[in-house]
């Protein structure tokens, strides 16, 4: 019986420029919703090749937006300044001010957003192409986008959210106070939430200008509530906190879709724990679920999954939550995992970077063999690597996988940042 690496040297391509993509756009370009994975949150090859993918899909193929495992607010600055060019590409991105900023405010996002910048200027389509978060950690600033935003709509409805949130002031604006005061109480300000998102939702606009307006307060408005079912979840000790995020993010991604309208087409970049299916690994043991295995159930042979990993090199990330971002070594991939066997057919191959199309492999094949493959957080401590693998079946996790052998740190732009958040919680920084 074939093995493996025999497998993957046999129908893997090979990506050295951006004209070798052709196979993998050739199958992706009809999809509604094309997912584009990663390993870690800082390595560079990855960024660079989900750019070069983003960017041909939405010049060629009619994609509507990119959603990004990113906080809403900071986002729309970013979506603001592609659609009209209000500001600098550097000033905008000092709005990713959460930590860790590495994974947005960084030189390949630069070259993303004059790209997108000059692609809305240059096109006769009256929606532009947009830049958006699906995350839900911005408690605060989501409170106090979705008061601006109404202002501007219906200060009536504006007054009566920023009343509602005020149940959240004796936290001042710290996260952990909030998570940490369900202990004593755990209704929370969970009907504040609730009532101020019911508010926003009956908004019905006259002024059609304002229609982005109202549908980044209606998005924030969402984010306060699930936030708040997010902390609240978490601090209880379980690990529903996780799929109260995941399940965020679809939400959001179909949200997101509903408004660029019904031929609408998206792309999404986030870590592989969200876009690989979870129905291919141990999470399904946890009990928890993810975007990828939510957005296959749900959209089916119109949704893509793409698979990103390396062998070795270099990763943006840090030894503590909160703590400095450095470049660090990645360790070569351990024996009996997916990073050990593509690095084998690159040796054999002699190439750095395979592009592997997965989903015609049988319930027989080799790749439906579970596996370790590795997950990098934001948070990473190279001596204790043994932890990084999730067990996958991989062919049944992505629909393609792109793998590079040797591979690069991102290059961050310094950003101050906050420190009173709560950090993500399964697997460390995903």
């Amino acid at each position: 019986m074939i093995n493996i690496e025999e497998l993957i040297i046999k129908n893997a391509s090979f990506l050295e420029r951006p004209d070798d993509l052709a196979p993998l756009i050739e199958k992706i370009k009809d999809k509604k919703i094309v997912m584009l994975g990663e390993s870690s949150h800082g390595t560079h090859e990855f960024y660079e090749w989900r750019r070069l993918i983003s960017q041909e899909l939405i010049q060629n193929h009619g994609f509507s937006f990119i959603a990004v495992e990113g906080d809403w607010p900071p986002s729309m600055v970013l979506n603001r300044f592609i659609k009209q060019g209000d500001s600098t590409i550097s000033k905008t991105l000092k709005s990713f001010n959460r930590w860790p900023t590495w994974m947005w405010a960084n030189t390949e996002i630069i070259k993303l957003g004059h790209w997108l910048q000059d692609h809305n200027l240059n096109t006769s389509l009256k929606q532009k192409v947009g830049f958006h978060g699906l995350d839900v950690y911005s408690l605060f600033d989501s409170m106090d986008m979705v008061v601006k935003e109404l202002m501007t709509i219906d200060p009536e409805i504006a007054d009566k959210a920023r009343n509602l949130y005020t149940c959240f002031d004796p936290y001042q604006r710290n996260e952990k106070r909030y998570a940490k005061s369900l202990f004593q109480i755990p209704e929370g300000c969970k009907k504040a939430t609730l009532k101020a998102l019911d508010e926003t939702l009956k908004i019905r606009l006259k002024d059609l200008t304002k229609y982005e307006n109202l549908f980044d307060a209606q998005q924030n408005a969402r984010i306060v509530k699930n936030a708040e079912a997010y902390y609240s979840t978490m601090i209880h000790g379980d690990e529903d906190s996780w799929n109260v995020r995941d399940r965020h993010m679809m939400e959001t991604l179909n949200h997101l879709l509903r408004y660029y309208g019904h031929n609408s087409k998206a792309i999404v970049w986030a870590h592989n724990t969200h876009i690989g299916d979870h129905r291919a690994t141990d999470m399904v043991s946890e009990g928890l679920v993810n975007l990828g295995g939510i957005a296959r159930e749900q959209w089916g042979h119109q949704l893509a999954l793409v698979g990103f990993s390396t062998y070795e090199g270099d990763v943006m990330a840090s030894r503590a939550w909160d703590g400095k971002a450095e470049v660090m070594r990645v360790p070569p991939g351990r024996d009996k995992t997916y990073e050990k066997f593509f690095h084998n057919a690159c040796e054999t191959l002699n190439r750095n970077t395979l592009l592997m199309w997965l989903e015609p492999f049988s319930e027989n094949s080799p790749l439906t063999k579970v596996f370790g493959h590795r997950a990098i957080g934001v948070v990473y401590n190279p001596e204790f690597e043994r932890g990084n693998y999730v067990p996958t079946a991989l062919s049944q996790r992505y629909d393609a996988f792109i793998f590079v052998d040797r591979s690069n740190a991102i290059i961050p732009i310094p950003q101050e940042f906050a420190t009173n958040e709560i950090p993500e919680t399964w697997p460390r920084g995903q």
